[in-house]
This record gives C-alpha cells, sequence and structure tokens, in this order.
C-alpha cells in the first residue's frame, strides 16, 4: 500500500464477540485505515473500545442482542460530525445502517462512511422480501439526497445481493433469494445514484466470492457468493488505485462465513490540501 493511500474495509464477523480476536489481528497486521463492519450480534454498550483506542481507533456502534448490529472503526484523531443510527426517515427496528460524516485532518472537505447491513429477504416473494426491497429503496433515496454525485461517499456492507451472474456460483438457483431479478434491480437503482463498485474497477471480468457457507465444504470448494460490496461516489471513483477480496482470514480458526473486502485510494486534490492522514 502507498504510504499515502487510504485502505477502507468491510468485513461481516458474523459475531463480535465470536471474531474480535480476529478483528484485532486484522487491525495489527493490515493497518487499515477504516472498518466497516456488519453482524456485530451485540447490543451497542457490549461493543468494546479499549482494544481499539489502544491500536490508535475509535469504534462507532449501532448494535442489538443476537441479530444485526453495524459498526465503524476509524482512527482516533477522525472527528464525527454527524451520525446516523438506521435510515434517517426509515421506521425500522433492525440495527442496519450506521453512516458518519467525518471531518478529517489536513481534508478540506467532509466525509461519508456507510456501514450497512442489508436484510437478507428469506425468499422471493414472503414479507421478509418485501421489506429488504423496501429498506433498499429508502437507502437509495437517502444517498441520492446526499448527492453522491459531489460529495464523497463510501458505502460498505453486506448487500445480500449478488448484483450479476458471475457474482454467484453456477450452482445457485437462479431468480432465488440473493440473486433475484427484483434484488438486482433495486442494486442497480441504488448505484445508478452516482456509484461504483470498487472491486469491479480493479477487477471487471474476475470471478470473486465473499460469502461461502459454512457447509459441504463450500469455501474449500469455491462454491460462494459476491455479496459483500464497497460503493465509492463519483468524486472517488477515480481516485481508486487497487481493491480485492481478502480470503485469508476465511482461513482462521473459527472464520466467519465472510471475507474481508478491501479498497484502496488516494484523496482526490481537492479534498486534501496534503497527503492523507492514515493510520
Amino acid at each position: 500500500m502507498s504510504c499515502d493511500a487510504n485502505r477502507f474495509v468491510t468485513w461481516n464477523v458474523n459475531s463480535l464477540k465470536v471474531r474480535l480476536p480476529h478483528v484485532l489481528r486484522y487491525l495489527d497486521e493490515k493497518r487499515p485505515t477504516l472498518v466497516a463492519l456488519q453482524e456485530l450480534k451485540c447490543v451497542t454498550e457490549q461493543v468494546p473500545t479499549e482494544p481499539f483506542a489502544e491500536r490508535g481507533y475509535q469504534i462507532l456502534a449501532f448494535g442489538q442482542p443476537t441479530y444485526n448490529g453495524v459498526a465503524l472503526i476509524a482512527p482516533n484523531e477522525w472527528q464525527a460530525q454527524e451520525v446516523h443510527r438506521g435510515i434517517p426517515g426509515f421506521a425500522d427496528d433492525a440495527a442496519r445502517l450506521l453512516a458518519v460524516e467525518w471531518r478529517i485532518p489536513a481534508q478540506t472537505r467532509p466525509l461519508w462512511t456507510v456501514s450497512a447491513y442489508f436484510p437478507n429477504g428469506q425468499a422471493v416473494g414472503s414479507e421478509k422480501f418485501a421489506y429488504k426491497l423496501r429498506w433498499i429503496e429508502a437507502l437509495t433515496a437517502w444517498l441520492a439526497a446526499l448527492d453522491p454525485q459531489r460529495q464523497a461517499i463510501f458505502v460498505m456492507g453486506d448487500a445480500n445481493i449478488a448484483p450479476e451472474a458471475r457474482d454467484a456460483h453456477p450452482s445457485w438457483p437462479e431468480e432465488s433469494i440473493h440473486v433475484s431479478s427484483a434484488e438486482r434491480a433495486a442494486w442497480a437503482e441504488l448505484v445508478a445514484q452516482g456509484f461504483t463498485d470498487a472491486v469491479r474497477i480493479c477487477h471487471p471480468e474476475e470471478v470473486l466470492y465473499s460469502w461461502w457457507d459454512y457447509r459441504q465444504g463450500a469455501f474449500r470448494r469455491n462454491i460462494g457468493l459476491r455479496i459483500d460490496h464497497i460503493l465509492v461516489s463519483a468524486p472517488l471513483a477515480r481516485c481508486v488505485i487497487a481493491a480485492g477480496v481478502d480470503r485469508e482470514p476465511r482461513t482462521w480458526q473459527r472464520p466467519s462465513d465472510h471475507a474481508p473486502v478491501w479498497v484502496e485510494w488516494l484523496p482526490p486534490t481537492n479534498m486534501a490540501t496534503q497527503s492523507s492522514n492514515s493510520v
């Protein structure tokens, strides 16, 4: 990684309590600038802060018992100017979205980062599927209001959608959950507001997965889905220098069923007054 580059990561950890040693190991070994977490499976008050502070990070969280939960791990010196827990204007009992507008030393423009855990949807045509589409519609409308054509915005998380056929293993049933036409259309509408898929900037044709079922040796056999994504708004798309899926943590003992997805980027010249402040 360039000394001037920022490395942002999104990771569905499938229980922060279980995977906290993995997250701390990842911070120690990779030294990312910012990490978006999903599926914390704990209340906000149970999210530890000290082990992150010891490493130079702060953690903002939005959690709830048993299910859901999102967080953002960022440098201590970054200042949170505006924080949204949940999609503004959308009534929802689930802890699925944390959005923060940051003021960053040496940068003249604010930066928005969003950690999102999209609803699973259960099955096409179900009530939970209808909720998933309503949730995405509300998120799309709110992000459009932020003006991604001009604002610096990262939308990171587990979208529970494989956007294209190559993002799902051929064995995955067509028109089933995660790959249905309705889900893909909703995702395309969100992206069309002014976002670009960071991984596809760097890997336009490669088959990549970010999730593998625990069962039937799916990871070993590479039977997976690419459902974890990092979207960058228009001012940032030209600043991406590398991106990918980090499969290594999926090989660790008691891993999450998701692998981290990452992007490296350089601040645009109209955002920074000097080299970016990476951790």
